[in-house]
């Protein structure tokens, strides 16, 4: 594996403490899930996020402006995107937030005292600064007991490439 990534990969917890505050504002691309091979009751959950880009919050009032990844022929489209795998004691049922904005992402202690509880909260379009969003509307999903959070980069080696 290429050293300057591994060391930075070794360097990063899994789940940084500014997870909340990078999911906001983030738009949903892909949601899937699976049961864990290695063991039977596992299930883990996978949400890829893009991460909008302050260049689009400053001016998408002003005008209509082209996507990103057709400025540049050699852009990566998974650049400014991360992947969220929520690993779950249990299936949970999740409803469909594909193309939703992430309003808000809370770890909390899971109320066996074992395990985390995941919340998120998702909104039809991203909360702007100034803005108190409204959680009583939105899609809120429970994750509870949670076995494991873990958040990849675009550049991490274990992030799934849209090329494959």
């Amino acid at each position: 594996m290429y050293r300057p990534f591994v060391s930075r990969v070794a360097r990063n917890p899994a789940i940084p403490e500014t997870t909340p505050s990078t999911l906001k504002n983030s738009k949903c691309l892909l949601f899937w899930s699976k049961k864990v091979d290695r063991q039977p009751s596992l299930w883990e959950f996978s949400f890829k996020f893009q991460r909008q880009s302050p260049k689009f919050k400053k001016n998408s009032l002003k005008r209509l402006q082209p996507p990103v990844r057709y400025e540049d022929v050699h852009t990566n489209p998974d650049q400014d995107c991360c992947l969220l795998q929520i690993t779950t004691l249990d299936f949970i049922y999740v409803p469909i937030v594909m193309g939703m904005t992430v309003t808000l992402f809370t770890i909390n202690v899971s109320t066996d005292m074992r395990h985390h509880r995941v919340k998120m909260i998702f909104h039809d379009s991203p909360v702007w600064n100034g803005k108190k969003p409204r959680f009583d509307h939105g899609v809120q999903i429970v994750m509870d007991p949670v076995h494991s959070v873990r958040l990849f980069d675009w550049w991490h080696p274990q992030f799934p490439s849209s090329y494959i």
